[in-house]
């Protein structure tokens, strides 16, 4: 399966993006040009989103995910702060930070793991795009409290109703719940007018923007000197951890292997959109060099080119 996922043109242009930032080549993606790309991408996974749920109804089984994803965001930052500070030597405040980024979840990670599966005939639940949208904020709240413990309680960057009101008016989560909201009232017949720039298009638009971000996560990881041995392991070790029990709970609770791998790549992913911005807000003194660095050089690269692969395998499995 991994020489597949190696084979696929959307992981080819990530790759692609990759060896020319090590080449040190000037090719780029306009700035206006990737934020549109960003844009097209949530909406389009949102609203078909939502159209796979107008089709199927709800369920109990989208209750139980729900409830899972939330646990997964809110508890997962906990193993991974003690091991940031234990073994990784960060300070509270840094270690919080980075624990927020792995509580939460990527947007992009999802998409190519939807994508991927579902050209390998194991299509995930339309539904699983609200659960991503439920799993953006927990963890920089989890995240928060553990970076702040011991702390005064009316210390400005603690979680108040600013801040959760920032997370909540996020660009990416208003985006994803708001074109799935779209995709729910318009339904089946309804997505049929705006289908061919929607589905017909969108491997080719994911094929553009992992190009940029094979770009952007490279040339973060070389021009990182904050990264200890230790960090990278650990970069790599939560995205397998957090995975598999994803994965595993979403076997659990009876869901088919695609979604079950799918709650895996949440569980796996580590947000650079979201929780950056937030923890520019309320942990300023936090160090961007470390937690970018991690989620966005390491964990990233290394979900798209193997987590993938590895919890579409266990979920096969257990399945």
């Amino acid at each position: 399966m991994i020489v597949e996922t190696l084979t696929s043109p959307v992981i080819l242009f990530f790759l692609l993006g990759a060896l020319a930032a090590i080449a040190k080549s000037d090719l780029s993606i306009p700035d206006a040009f990737a934020k549109a790309v960003s844009i097209y991408l949530m909406a389009a996974i949102g609203l078909k989103g939502g159209v796979s749920v107008a089709a199927s109804g709800f369920s109990p089984e989208l209750l139980w995910v729900a409830l899972a994803g939330l646990a997964l965001s809110f508890l997962i930052p906990v193993p991974a702060f003690f091991l940031l500070t234990r073994v990784g030597g960060l300070s509270r405040v840094d270690a919080g930070a980075v624990a927020a980024h792995y509580g939460s979840v990527s947007v992009v990670t999802f998409v190519t793991a939807q994508e991927l599966l579902t050209n390998r005939g194991l299509a995930p639940a339309g539904y699983l795009v609200a659960v991503l949208a439920l799993m953006e904020t927990p963890a920089i709240i989890s995240g928060l409290l553990l970076a702040k413990r011991g702390q005064v309680t009316d210390d400005p960057s603690l979680p108040d109703g600013s801040m959760l009101h920032d997370v909540l008016t996020n660009a990416s989560v208003v985006l994803l719940i708001g074109s799935f909201t779209i995709g729910l009232i318009a339904g089946t017949d309804g997505f049929v007018a705006v289908k061919p720039l929607f589905e017909t298009g969108f491997r080719g638009v994911l094929c553009l923007f992992l190009l940029d971000m094979g770009l952007i996560a490279t040339r973060r990881l070389t021009q990182s000197r904050k990264l200890t041995a230790r960090l990278v392991a650990i970069a790599v070790i939560l995205p397998l951890a957090n995975g598999s029990l994803g994965t595993l709970l979403g076997a659990g609770i009876g869901l088919e292997a695609g979604s079950a791998a799918v709650l895996g790549v949440l569980a796996a992913s580590a947000s650079y959109i979201a929780v950056p911005a937030a923890m520019r807000l309320a942990l300023p003194e936090a160090d961007p060099g470390i937690y970018l660095s991690m989620a966005l050089g390491i964990t990233f690269p290394f979900n798209i080119i193997f987590g993938i692969s590895i919890f579409a395998a266990l979920a096969a499995v257990v399945g």
